[in-house]
């Protein structure tokens, strides 16, 4: 049975950073695409980084890029979301995902649909 547990998130000041973790078990890591989601009350979850099971290649929504990184770590079964230079729309909860379909992450990862997914980490960005 796959299972995604996220854990990391918090309270940060504007221009700080924070590092996502998602703990997984009941599959191999780099055999599945993996994927973080943001989402706010009120709208669906969008991608915002994506990493490939295809070869690696990773990918974020324009939002992020150059603040966000997405790294897997296969011996501690864990996926990460390394998020600096936070601004206040950042806030909201955060989504690891999972799906063993090889995505193209570089591509526009809003959208992918991923099958499985964690409960949740709340990410709060404010003065």
């Amino acid at each position: 049975q796959l299972r995604l547990v996220e854990s990391g998130g918090g309270l940060v000041q504007p221009g700080g950073s924070l590092r996502l973790s998602c703990r997984v078990s009941g599959f191999t890591l780099d055999a599945y695409s993996m994927g973080w989601f943001h989402q706010i009350p009120g709208a669906e979850r969008g991608g915002v980084a994506c990493i490939s099971s295809m070869d690696g290649s990773t990918g974020y929504a324009d939002s992020v890029k150059g603040r966000f990184t997405i790294s897997r770590d296969s011996a501690k079964n864990t996926l990460y979301l390394q998020m600096n230079s936070l601004k206040p729309e950042d806030t909201g909860v955060y989504y690891c995902a999972a799906d063993p379909t090889p995505f193209d992450c570089t591509g526009n990862v809003r959208n992918l649909e991923f099958g499985s997914w964690g409960q949740g980490t709340q990410v709060t960005v404010s003065s």
